[in-house]
């Protein structure tokens, strides 16, 4: 039996229901380029065939906020039913993924679904809301809410996965990334998380013209999240531990994201959550505790963001 998927919007300027529906579904090449995502296109034409879709899954119903960009999603990704509301969803799919990057949309389109006992995955960042965390983490904790960067799954970090312990003690994490710091900070704190074994203490927006936030770890680890706004494009990591150091560029977009859809449908399919819920409170919460400090210009203690 075919799982049946459904995705949920579309965000000014992000193509991830294309990427996401392209990798589980196969797609058309001429129309993906038609509907002005050529790069998505492009990083696509790389891959193998068989490196598109999961067996028992495919994505049967979409609806954006554009009817002209749902109608393009469903030819260029090969979506059978176009829809004119998200709510002809609700009971028609299996689950469902929430394709829009602002938070402010997320609890009203994953709460129906997730009531009926629907999985959902949410794009990033979930929502830095404590009230709607509060309504959503037992969903996180049952596994029936996934939300993530896909650069907590980027390939271009398993050599430091595997060989952690080489760095010795870490002692400063440096990222550097483009746009906002509540939009693509989580990415830098998505990829970095997996690998500090200590609780974050506090937030401090650091005097830069651009976001530029410093996390302190009970450890003694500082964590500095540099957001770039409109400049060249770049994901990167620098770790520096007692031992040794390492520069990682993050660039493999088809990987990451098809390794994070891979562990939403193993978690549905296991019924175990995918991500620790604790994990993703913690990054919403320094994410507000940042926001927070450059709007107040001081340290902000995460425990300000109780749940």
């Amino acid at each position: 039996m075919v799982m049946k998927v459904g995705v949920i919007g579309q965000s000014e300027g992000n193509g991830h229901p294309y990427s996401f529906s392209a990798i589980l579904n196969g797609y058309d090449s001429e129309k993906l380029a038609a509907a002005g995502w050529k790069p998505i296109q492009h990083y696509l034409a790389k891959r193998d065939a068989s490196e598109f879709g999961f067996d028992g899954i495919q994505v049967t119903h979409a609806w954006t906020q554009y009817p002209d960009a749902t109608l393009s999603l469903c030819e260029a990704c090969r979506i059978p039913n176009r829809l004119t509301d998200w709510r002809e969803m609700i009971g028609e799919t299996d689950a469902v993924i929430v394709a829009r990057d602002d938070e402010q949309s997320h609890l009203e389109l994953a709460l129906p679904f997730l009531e009926r006992g629907v999985p959902v995955f949410v794009d990033k960042p979930l929502t830095t809301s404590m009230e709607q965390l509060r309504l959503l983490r037992p969903y996180l904790e049952n596994g029936l809410l996934m939300s993530c960067s896909g650069m907590r799954y980027a390939e271009e970090l398993d050599g430091l996965r595997a060989g952690l312990s080489s760095y010795g003690e870490l002692l400063l994490l440096r990222c550097a990334v483009v746009r906002s710091w509540e939009k693509y900070g989580v990415h830098m704190l998505e990829a970095v998380m997996p690998f500090i074994g200590s609780k974050p203490q506090s937030v401090m927006a650091l005097n830069a013209d651009h976001p530029s936030i410093a996390v302190t770890f009970e450890s003694g680890l500082l964590l500095q999240i540099d957001c770039l706004g409109d400049a060249p494009p770049v994901f990167q990591i620098d770790v520096f531990g007692s031992q040794r150091r390492g520069v990682f560029h993050i660039e493999n977009n088809f990987s990451m994201f098809r390794r994070m859809l891979w562990h939403f449908f193993h978690s549905i399919r296991t019924g175990m959550p995918a991500i620790p819920a604790e994990t993703t409170l913690t990054i919403m919460r320094i994410l507000a505790a940042g926001r927070r400090s450059v709007e107040e210009r001081r340290n902000v203690k995460l425990d300000e963001f109780s749940l």
